[in-house]
């Protein structure tokens, strides 16, 4: 009831307005958000590598409705890889294709994601497209798929899959039989039943089925949670199956079980942090509190604190 809640204030428009300019709003969000500029990404960036964690960087936006925003938006993405690249950061970057205009022209979104490609490339990185709701699902593949192919860029864009998705089996195989990097995280958007598992139970069993055939696919995938159990799960089959540390990265949320992170980069694992920035943090915000509610108690047990 509570996940239903947080994702239906994800999606309000009036709240989101209200939220993002308030100043209450911007410190409940900075648990989960690295502030609202460059620098400040880039700051929380150099301490994660200094922990031993690399980095992808999300400027959080989505579903722009106008060729302008797009323009700006992707214009955002090219001076983050550039201070990325002159900061010697281990990071790459994370994209959403409607903040690249694909709502507004499917063209247009395609040359902005080619060139931002094209630019972590000459800068020797990659560029991870972001899933969306289901809507965007299988749009979303043919794009990563198409960038993949074309000269230069193997091994260079990535996507992600949602294991509460029924479909998810096929397309980890699929992306799998191309090469092309995955970031498994289990959704966080409200599908209906015909399209996503919907008890806890049978979204965790198809995440661990997931994660075996990424980790026998030997390519360099990302294994994204902070459930426990999951870890557990994927270190018992990597060790089992010998699949080596450097095979494959962690991948949690910046604000997050902070301690998980710590406990397994000192155990040898690799750890990369998503970590989002900007001011249209609302529907993450939201979306991380639908995850997991018990998020709220914290935020309000630490907001007024020092």
């Amino acid at each position: 009831m509570l996940r239903a809640f947080f994702i239906a204030l994800s999606e309000s428009k009036m709240l989101r307005a209200i939220a993002e300019r308030s100043p209450m709003g911007r410190k409940m969000s900075a648990r989960f958000v690295a502030g609202t500029t460059i620098e400040s990404a880039l700051n929380a960036t150099a301490a994660a590598n200094a922990a031993g964690m690399s980095i992808t960087i999300d400027n959080l936006g989505e579903n722009v409705t106008n060729t302008e925003e797009a323009q700006h938006s992707s214009q955002l993405y090219h001076d983050l890889l550039d201070a990325i690249a002159a900061r010697k950061l281990n990071a790459n970057v994370s994209l959403k294709l409607t903040h690249m205009g694909l709502d507004v022209d499917e063209a247009l979104a395609r040359r902005i994601v080619s060139d931002l490609i094209a630019h972590a490339v000459r800068l020797d990185s990659f560029v991870r497209v972001d899933m969306e709701g289901s809507p965007y699902t299988q749009k979303t593949l043919d794009f990563v798929r198409e960038m993949h192919r074309q000269p230069g860029n193997k091994g260079r864009v990535g996507a992600v899959i949602q294991s509460y998705l029924k479909r998810s089996e096929d397309d980890v195989r699929s992306l799998c039989a191309e090469g092309i990097r995955v970031r498994l995280c289990k959704g966080a958007y409200k599908e209906p039943a015909s399209i996503a598992f919907k008890d806890k139970k049978d979204v965790d069993a198809n995440y661990v089925n997931l994660t075996r055939i990424l980790l026998k696919s030997g390519i360099y995938h990302g294994i994204a949670t902070h459930d426990p159990k999951m870890v557990d799960a994927t270190i018992k089959f990597a060790t089992a199956e010998k699949i080596p540390s450097d095979a494959f990265e962690f991948q949690m949320l910046h604000g997050i079980k902070r301690d998980l992170q710590e406990q397994l980069v000192r155990d040898g694992w690799r750890v990369r942090i998503y970590l989002p920035f900007g001011t249209e943090w609302y529907p993450y915000f939201m979306r991380r509190l639908a995850e997991r509610p018990a998020n709220v108690l914290f935020i309000l047990k630490n907001i007024f604190r020092r």
